[in-house]
């Protein structure tokens, strides 16, 4: 059995407010988002204040973590919540398909979601957009296949 896709996350950028620095031990750079949320499950927005904060060591691994609130309305229609903490990492050299892999971690006030995606095993892939406004990002169940 294949995994089952979630949530599927738009992100749009804001290039205009990415913070970083470089040293010899390697770079850190905070890249601001928000975006829209579609699914069977959720539908709404990302909040304006999610940042992805990535980390490079002198070797060229790129650790990700990104912190966002979604808004919008659970599947029974009521407005609600959902916290993601998404970690992740790129590794050096030619981009994988997907272009990056994630664990995240789901907290939410809607009472219908929370047994789900606070109990439930997930993983996140992210997917470059031709337009370069932003990646999509997709988080599946992880299903198990006994």
């Amino acid at each position: 059995m294949k995994d089952k896709l979630v949530l599927t996350i738009h992100v749009v950028l804001d290039k205009e407010g990415v913070v970083g620095f470089e040293t010899p031990a390697g770079r850190v750079k905070m890249l601001p988002f928000a975006g829209t949320v579609e699914s069977e499950i959720f539908n709404g927005i990302v909040a304006p204040c999610g940042v992805d904060t990535q980390v490079t060591n002198r070797v060229g691994v790129r650790n990700m973590s990104a912190k966002y609130m979604l808004i919008g309305k659970d599947k029974e229609g009521q407005d609600c919540h959902i916290f993601v903490d998404n970690e992740g990492y790129f590794t050096p050299g030619q981009p994988p398909k997907p272009y990056f892999e994630t664990v995240p971690t789901f907290i939410t006030d809607s009472k219908c979601l929370a047994p789900y995606l606070m109990r439930n095993q997930f993983r996140g892939e992210g997917h470059s957009r031709p337009d370069g406004t932003g990646p999509d990002i997709l988080f599946f169940e992880v299903v198990d296949e006994y």
